[in-house]
């Protein structure tokens, strides 16, 4: 992770300076700018003096941790009190600082982030002594439950979590799997529910790295060495297109990118460069995007079918951009095209200016997975990462996860829908309960006079809001009867 000396540490704490200045400095007085920067340097300091003599693991300073996770907080658009929360994460868990004492000193925001993010203690839930797992479920929840209120929380646990998961060698083999795979299972999805899928494929692949060590290690060196082969080839390309784009006057960044390790990934290795590499093209517009695609084909044979817009619609993984892959030479390249306001979308999702993100779904999911039959619903949290649009016959748009049921629709709708549904109509066809909905399908159900809920219910639906329902249902149909 770099060297661990005080100009490491100077140039750190000053780079989020200098991101804190360049995101909000436009929006604030001097005077706001002025005292918001102080607090950010003060809770440096505090953080700097509650570390003292404190290493981690491998060695390296605590602050430095912190530091980092503060960092990656400021690089992706989180504000004043969260970089302080970033920066004081660790004090009331890791030493003699109380919440309290972060409360009157910072204020109730930043009090609130760090709770947040600190894990639950047996003397919290009242009980002496509470095994590992039941702790980390409760430090689940409690995380879940403050993001609810505050999605701050969250984003921050993402860095955290990706801070720890590049500084994990110093831990034993058997630790770091089931870290990378509590990762997978968990933040992956959650991020990816959050419209952060570059943070939700880092994680993933550094928790893959940690897993499959010795598959990522010749996934690596395959990468490493295709990039090597082909630098001169992509010069010289990248240069071509520059000059094309002048011609039309056209703003262009482009950008290599070398596909993460991940499964998928390391199957397809052997196939070379057009596996692993894809120019990553960003514009101004979405205008200037069509305008850069027809440029491109113009220069480059396009490849039948490869064309993906996803430009003003994203796709189910959130991303939004034109993808298309072109012959150039004797090589084929995969090209991804959008513009600079929609390219910090795809990296920071929620937390990027002007991204729209559906509050209530999101609240809505995240309370119900908690009132699963486990302490988290982790399997329909990462089903429910993927998603399609269905429409009501008023056209109403209901956003479901991908392989959801007629079933699912209903109860979606309202709970005694779902308890009273017989059968559904998608797209004017009569079909089951059971029958998968897909992307665009419009969607009404049929309904009994009285519940005919059925135990092989639970097969069919796969939202935790329609399982949970007919779990309560069954449960009290036994007890009544």
């Amino acid at each position: 992770m770099g060297k661990f000396d005080e100009k490491t540490e100077s140039r750190l704490i000053n780079d989020i300076m200098m991101l804190l200045v360049t995101h909000y400095g436009g929006g604030f007085s001097e005077e706001r700018l002025d005292k918001e920067l102080a607090a950010v340097q003060a809770a440096y300091e505090d953080a700097r003096l509650s570390h003292t003599d404190q290493v981690r693991k491998s060695g390296e300073p605590y602050i430095f941790h912190p530091l980092r996770v503060a960092h990656m907080a400021a690089r992706h658009w989180m504000d004043f009190p969260s970089v302080m929360a970033a920066l004081l994460h660790d004090v009331v868990e890791d030493t003699p600082v109380t919440l309290g004492e972060v409360r009157n000193r910072y204020g109730e925001q930043v009090a609130l982030l760090v709770d947040g993010l600190t894990k639950v203690t047996a003397s919290e839930l009242n009980r002496q002594e509470l095994s590992r797992q039941d702790l980390k479920e409760a430090t689940y929840k409690k995380t879940v439950l403050a993001a609810i209120e505050d999605i701050r929380v969250l984003c921050l646990k993402f860095w955290d979590r990706i801070d720890n998961l590049l500084t994990i060698n110093a831990l034993t083999p058997e630790k770091q799997k089931l870290i990378a795979e509590e990762t997978r299972t968990i933040y992956v999805p959650l991020a990816q529910h959050l419209g952060m899928g570059y943070v939700a494929t880092e994680l993933d692949s550094l928790s893959l790295r940690l897993i499959y060590p010795r598959r990522a290690k010749r996934y690596q060196r395959q990468v490493d060495l295709v990039c090597e082969q082909t630098a001169d080839y992509l010069r010289k390309i990248r240069a071509k297109i520059m000059n094309a784009c002048e011609h039309q006057r056209l703003d262009v960044s482009l950008k290599n990118r070398w596909r993460p390790f991940s499964i998928a990934g390391a199957r397809e290795m052997n196939r070379g460069f057009v596996a692993l590499y894809t120019l990553e093209v960003q514009v101004d517009r979405t205008r200037d995007a069509y305008i850069f695609l027809g440029v491109l084909h113009s220069m480059f044979p396009s490849i039948p079918g490869k064309l993906r817009d996803h430009l003003n619609v994203s796709s189910q993984f959130g991303y939004q951009a034109l993808k298309t892959t072109v012959q150039v030479g004797e090589q084929r390249m995969r090209v991804e095209i959008t513009t600079r306001k929609l390219a910090r979308f795809n990296e920071s999702g929620v937390l990027a200016p002007g991204f729209e993100f559906k509050w209530d779904n999101f609240r809505e999911l995240m309370r119900s997975l908690m009132e699963g039959e486990s302490a988290f619903d982790t399997a329909s949290l990462k089903l429910a990462s993927a998603t399609i649009q269905v429409y009501t016959p008023r056209g109403d748009v209901r956003i479901l996860p991908e392989g959801s049921s007629v079933l699912d629709f209903a109860f979606d709708i309202h709970e005694s829908l779902g308890l009273n549904a017989r059968r559904g109509r998608i797209n004017g066809r009569t079909r089951l309960l059971r029958t998968r909905l897909l992307d665009g399908d419009q969607v009404s159900v049929e309904t009994s006079s009285h519940p005919e809920v059925l135990p092989k219910w639970l097969e069919w639906a796969v939202t935790p809001k329609a399982r949970n329902t007919i779990r309560r249902y069954l449960r009290n149909k036994v007890r009544t009867a």
